[in-house]
């Protein structure tokens, strides 16, 4: 069953992306988040010891308690027909990816770059980064655009398909709640410093190795899309490092090989300066294009990752 739901949420995903009007889990997840930051803080010293307490304490429950939740819907649904669990778990599955809606986002920024409409474009890019965008330049939303797409190729579509191939839509979900702990509170800044520092560690070690696997795969993507697969390997290699998080390098750097562009370097989130380095080499400079060549390859890497795991799972299904 889980293949044939790992399968047909991804198809969903290409074919409908994440509707606006239709409620999506992660919602319900930020505001379980929200919710038990509030009593947590309200409950705990506010000192580094109470906040690291806090934040562990929130970091163990919503994983595991969608995990529990999912799970008991899912064998509810499966005890009631076959067909009703196969849907729900295809459902589900369709929305822990993100694929269609990366590609629509950045595309929506790569529109308004061709205009050109900066006003415009930087709104567009400031739905799907955090960084401050009001003062960036073409240059500056292009990158933002590319970078977004390389990154959450990874903890938006490689990660989670992983997670849904090993245990179906409940594991997918909980790599989702633990992905969405990390956005809302994995910042290193006074509020969070100490509170978020379990989400953080937890979605690093959650992400290590399908990072690493969606990387390779992006080099691989890059041959079949027509871009720089050796490019892509000799930078993968030496800049994969090049980032705070462990992970957040991986597709980053196979993608700046890819496309024989820099990206990454100084940015401002929240108003404060970041002197970050930078990823990959200046062959020639960005342009809004590269915002297309990126979505392609990441539907390639996406389409590469699934059918392996589909066949992975299909062989070791049948020796055991």
């Amino acid at each position: 069953m889980i293949g044939a739901a790992v399968l047909g949420g991804f198809v969903l995903d290409l074919l409908f992306g994440d509707p606006a009007w239709l409620p999506h889990p992660v919602v319900y997840m930020g505001r379980a988040i929200s919710a038990l930051e509030r009593r947590l803080r309200a409950r705990l010293p506010r000192t580094p010891q109470g906040e690291l307490l806090g934040g562990a304490i929130l970091a163990f429950c919503l994983p595991v308690g969608t995990f529990l939740l999912t799970s008991l819907v899912c064998l509810g649904a499966a005890a009631l027909s076959p067909w009703l669990g196969l849907a729900v778990q295809m459902f589900w599955c369709g929305q822990a990816l993100a694929a269609k809606g990366l590609a629509q986002e950045s595309t929506c920024v790569y529109r308004e770059l061709i205009k050109p409409d900066l006003p415009a474009a930087r709104r567009a890019v400031s739905r799907i980064v955090g960084r401050d965008t009001q003062n960036l330049t073409l240059e500056g939303v292009t990158k933002a655009a590319v970078e977004t797409v390389a990154e959450n190729a990874s903890d938006g579509v490689i990660a989670p398909l992983l997670y849904m191939l090993l245990g179906g839509a409940p594991l997918a979900l909980t790599y989702k709640a633990i992905n969405t702990m990390d956005s809302m509170l994995g910042y290193k800044n006074e509020k969070y410093l100490y509170f978020g520092r379990a989400a953080a560690k937890l979605d690093d070690a959650a992400n290590y190795l399908p990072s690493r696997i969606a990387g390779l795969l992006w080099a691989a993507a890059a041959a079949l899309t027509g871009n720089s697969a050796s490019g892509a390997w000799k930078v993968w290699r030496r800049d994969r490092r090049s980032h705070a998080s462990p992970n957040s390098a991986q597709t980053e750097s196979a993608c700046a090989g890819a496309l024989g562009v820099q990206l990454a370097g100084p940015a401002c989130y929240f108003g404060e300066y970041y002197d970050k380095p930078t990823i990959g080499d200046p062959l020639r400079p960005i342009e809004p294009e590269d915002i297309r060549r990126a979505n392609r390859m990441m539907y390639a890497e996406s389409l590469l990752a699934l059918a392996i795991g589909l066949a992975v799972r299909l062989a070791v299904c049948r020796f055991m």
